[in-house]
């Protein structure tokens, strides 16, 4: 059973990590305890799942129109949401979060590089005639 886990606290750990160092890199960007960072790192990941998807959906349109550059205001947005549902969570504007967003996607995707992955998470193609699992 942790196993099935593993992935998703990893993921949990990187993000956490991610803000923790983005809230000492971006002076508009504070966290009231450690209790006020696990929970804004968990929230993050569930509106990046839920909420993200559906936001670049219904601005499909602008999105295409700027290249996807209005993902970026995307993330922004995902950052001000969970500053706003987060009580120990601080962020002092929409460019604090449009900046720290992009920051805290490329330490996420760095770390997450760095970190090896287990081999039940990759898929690997059938041989020539195999079945498919």
């Amino acid at each position: 059973m942790w196993q099935d886990l593993t992935p998703y606290l990893l993921t949990w750990a990187i993000t956490s990590l991610s803000l923790w160092v983005a809230s000492h890199i971006f002076s508009g960007l504070k966290f009231e305890s450690t209790s006020a960072l696990i929970v804004s790192a968990l929230l993050l990941g569930f509106a990046n799942a839920v909420v993200k998807p559906l936001l670049i959906v219904l601005t499909l349109p602008l999105t295409l129109l700027t290249f996807g550059l209005f993902v970026l205001v995307i993330n922004a947005l995902m950052i001000l949401l969970v500053s706003a549902l987060v009580k120990g969570f601080k962020v002092s504007g929409f460019w604090t979060a449009f900046f720290a967003s992009i920051f805290v996607s490329i330490l996420s995707i760095a770390l997450g590089s760095i970190v090896p992955s287990s081999p039940e998470t990759t898929i690997q193609m059938p041989a020539a005639g195999g079945p498919w699992v």
